[in-house]
């Protein structure tokens, strides 16, 4: 209903609206006609915040970039919200501190869209996606970007999928208990005996493993343990921004091999290398050493750590990257994994944003640049959430 609704104020829009190429026209009208899914944002984080309230439009809020209104004016029909819990030791003390950030997180999510059933809803299961856009509501997805939240207990597993999370990011940017991380500055290892234990579980369950962020040994451990296809919530590829963050081409290669699928990112990082800032290096610098373990502070020195890592931000703006840039990775993950293994994961509210894609009522504009390279509707719609969701349905085959 709501797809039906917004394709006819297109069509008028299109009649209406000077100023804008044909190709922008059409690139509205499909970006409104196909299902689009954001597979990562960090938006949680803000929610927990004062003042901040998700049915509203917050533009005129510093930092935060999804909301109800904007995911509507942007045409975004389904979003991946992240339960990120930042790392700290690898003890029960850290475990036990993550494990209740995580479950205060979930909660704001289920209130939330308690709240307002006539206009979002959780999606559970990939037919409930398309089920909600036919209903005229938005979908509100959980993944859990870091498995330190865990802690040893392979039981949590099953609980955070109960709570509703479909995907775990195994890792973030420090090692843990589960396995090594891609940015790490201490080796970089592998899957851990106990993370094996939760990519198998993970599997049982037809949840997915999110392999963003991990090492690469980590990665091609995982590719062979797994039995069922594996996603990477919000990477690049690495030939075009050499970080470790991002994907190889062999990565690509041995991840299409199995069925999976890479969402690109947004994070300008990621996408595109900019002469480094000596002056915004050594601020960041200073940070760190005040803060080294980050993760473990306790919530007041965590908010006065976070506003002093903001107000550096704002005082040495970083260059971001292009929506043309962005789908320059589009373009080679294509030509060296194919175009069932590309889809897009924003990290919007975790750092994501382009100059010409701010935040999500901007998102159509990928959609142009896709078709002004020549891709197809049926290309675009398998990069907007098609690819995403064949994933996700082959690894709930064979389950109960």
């Amino acid at each position: 209903m709501r797809k039906s609704w917004f394709l006819f104020l297109m069509v008028c829009t299109v009649l209406l609206t000077k100023g804008q190429t044909l190709n922008q026209q059409k690139a509205q009208y499909i970006h409104q006609k196909i299902l689009t899914l954001d597979s990562h944002t960090d938006t949680p984080l803000w929610l927990v915040r004062e003042g901040i309230d998700f049915m509203s439009d917050n533009t005129t809020k510093p930092g935060i970039k999804v909301d109800y209104p904007r995911m509507l004016k942007g045409g975004l029909d389904a979003v991946f919200m992240a339960i990120y819990t930042p790392q700290g030791r690898i003890d029960s003390k850290g475990y036990s501190q993550a494990y209740r950030q995580a479950l205060k997180l979930f909660q704001t999510i289920r209130l939330i869209v308690s709240r307002y059933p006539d206009k979002i809803s959780l999606a559970l299961l990939p037919e409930q996606v398309v089920e909600n856009v036919e209903r005229g509501k938005l979908s509100i997805l959980i993944g859990v970007e870091n498995g330190y939240p865990l802690g040893e207990d392979i039981r949590k597993v099953k609980e955070f999928y109960d709570l509703g999370a479909r995907y775990i990011t195994l890792c973030h940017a420090k090692n843990n208990q589960i396995c090594g991380s891609s940015t790490d500055q201490k080796s970089k290892g592998g899957l851990t005996s106990f993370g094996k234990e939760v990519v198998r579980e993970m599997n049982r369950l037809g949840m997915l493993v999110d392999v963003s962020h991990i090492s690469d040994s980590a990665f091609y451990e995982v590719l062979q343990l797994s039995s069922k296809p594996v996603i990477a919530s919000h990477s690049n590829a690495r030939a075009l921004c050499n970080h470790p963050r991002n994907l190889s081409d062999a990565m690509l290669k041995a991840l299409s091999a199995k069925g999976g699928v890479v969402q690109v990112c947004l994070l300008s990082d990621y996408v595109k290398k900019f002469p480094s800032n000596r002056a915004r290096d050594s601020a960041l610098k200073v940070w760190e050493q005040r803060y080294p373990d980050y993760g473990s502070l306790d919530e007041q020195a965590k908010t006065q750590a976070s506003r002093e890592r903001s107000e550096i931000e704002q005082r040495y703006p970083r260059p971001k990257a292009s929506v043309s840039d962005l789908v320059d990775h589009i373009d080679h993950i294509v030509k060296v994994a194919g175009i069932d293994c590309v889809g897009i994961g924003s990290d919007f509210d975790g750092g994501g944003g382009l100059s010409d894609c701010h935040d999500v009522s901007q998102m159509w504009k990928i959609t142009a640049e896709l078709l002004s390279r020549g891709y197809t509707e049926e290309d675009i719609r398998k990069i907007w959430g098609g690819n995403f969701l064949r994933v996700w349905k082959a690894n709930l085959r064979g389950l109960p």
